[in-house]
């Protein structure tokens, strides 16, 4: 039987931490479903389908990685991949209590899927999409902390005067 996994998230943007969690969740598992998180009421600098691109190509030369787009319960869509593990990242304490809550609302929702928690790798620990976005907002540079591409897009974005601290 096949293990497949799913990693949901907003992605606005991905990150070297998000990477990194994907990259080691592939030697757990035989296949993860980067579930890209489409909702309409959160504002993103990146459209869904841009960051759907840029996580295409970031993982272009690995067949054991698939983009999907989901709104709605995550446990409905785990469960229509034939899903049974979500993997989350968990940095701080601070996220604990969030990712507590999430989890045992899924329990509920569907109690055969399970969440896994993967700690990022220690230089990573610290990293957000909305970390990421305020430092180029104000010139500051994230080589290394995100893929190339996305470093690229962020500075476009901030070229075109999309990228505000307020995202």
């Amino acid at each position: 039987m096949e293990r497949t996994a799913v990693y949901p998230g907003f992605f606005d943007p991905i990150t070297n931490g998000h990477v990194d969690i994907i990259l080691r969740g592939l030697k757990l598992f035989d296949s993860i479903i980067i579930a890209v998180l489409k909702n309409p009421k959160k504002e993103a600098l990146f459209s869904t389908k841009e960051r759907v691109t840029m996580i295409e190509e970031i993982f272009a030369d690995q067949p054991r990685i698939e983009i999907q787009v989901f709104g709605g319960l995550l446990v409905e869509f785990v469960r229509s991949h034939k899903g049974r593990i979500v993997i989350r990242g968990l940095r701080a304490v601070s996220d604990f209590e969030y990712e507590l809550q999430m989890a045992l609302m899924n329990r509920q929702l569907d109690p055969d899927v399970e969440t896994l928690y993967m700690m990022p790798s220690v230089h990573y620990s610290f990293l957000s999409s909305n970390i990421v976005k305020e430092v180029v907002s104000m010139g500051g540079s994230v080589a290394g902390l995100v893929p190339e591409i996305v470093e690229d897009r962020l500075k476009e974005k901030l070229r075109q005067g999309k990228l505000s601290i307020s995202q």
